[in-house]
């Protein structure tokens, strides 16, 4: 028999920089149909999280980072997603395990929707992460991996940035729309892209695991 997962919640900060244009059509085919062909035919996504407070069971998780790579062969929904994760060395051998659970997808919650499209997992590293949110912008940098940052993409009113609201599972109230920095770039398990000027987005999350 299969042992309950823990309670879990965190809040904090997730950004994305992929390699559609701006937007991603993924935006217009919000969760859980990701149904849009990516625009180069293909996805090459990095996904960034820090967690500002949050817990897995009596485990605290304040300050973490994490980073999950993904690539699709076609249209997210399609599946055969190709997936690794960076967890951060931060964190003690319970955090870590916490937080494998949490964004495996095996603890449930937002990650856990996506475990049906998953096709194979490259692998789980525990490494330096380091996150900075200054502004409109985001950052999140592994030595040697990546160094991923996005810049909130300019609107009509200047330093306020576009907002997509309803577009984006991971946060409906809204997520804003962004570009990859320049040298926004990704290298490990023979991956390799540059989302230099690619699509991103950025919004603060609130998830757990609760029904």
């Amino acid at each position: 028999m299969t042992s309950p997962q823990p309670d879990w919640q965190f809040t904090g900060e997730y950004f994305e920089n992929c390699n559609c244009d701006v937007v991603c059509p993924c935006v217009f085919s919000a969760l859980p149909q990701l149904t849009a062909q990516p625009t180069q035919g293909f996805c090459d996504v990095a996904m960034g999280f820090h967690i500002e407070r949050g817990s897995y069971g009596a485990t605290a998780l304040d300050g973490l980072n994490v980073a999950v790579i993904a690539h699709t062969p076609g249209p997210m929904a399609e599946g055969n997603w190709t997936l690794a994760l960076y967890i951060d060395e931060h964190g003690d051998a319970a955090q870590r395990a916490a937080l494998q659970a949490i964004f495996s997808g095996g603890a449930g919650g937002m990650i856990g929707e996506f475990v049906p499209l998953i096709g194979s997992v490259l692998g789980i590293k525990t490494v330096p992460i380091t996150f900075t949110k200054e502004g409109n912008q985001r950052t999140l940098v592994i030595p040697s991996i990546m160094q991923m940052g996005v810049h909130a993409a300019p609107g009509a009113v200047p330093d306020t940035p576009m907002v997509a609201v309803n577009a984006h599972g991971f946060n409906l109230e809204g997520v804003v729309i962004a570009v990859g920095n320049a040298g926004s770039t990704y290298s490990d398990y023979g991956l390799r892209w540059d989302n230099s000027g690619k699509n991103g987005h950025y919004a603060p999350i609130a998830w757990s695991n609760a029904a």
